[in-house]
């Protein structure tokens, strides 16, 4: 699974290195809850809940159905 959600990242990367952020997979939960840590200009920016609810997770639950929801950490 873990190959499933790096490449779904991968698809997601451009958009936040344009901003100058980036993306990094910490863990994937026994539940399938997929915790990610945002760095660059993503760490602090005030938009990072909308980025990471409305943009990585709701991609992620799209195309891996065992994903059952993203954290930040």
């Amino acid at each position: 699974m873990r190959e499933k959600v790096e490449s779904v990242l991968n698809k997601v990367r451009p958009m936040l290195q344009g901003d100058g952020g980036d993306v990094e997979l910490v863990e994937i939960t026994d539940t399938g809850v997929v915790k990610v840590r945002l760095t660059g200009a993503c760490k602090g920016c005030p938009m990072s809940q909308m980025t990471l609810k409305n943009g990585i997770e709701r991609i992620l639950l799209k195309e891996i159905p065992e994903v059952k929801g993203v954290e930040a950490v």
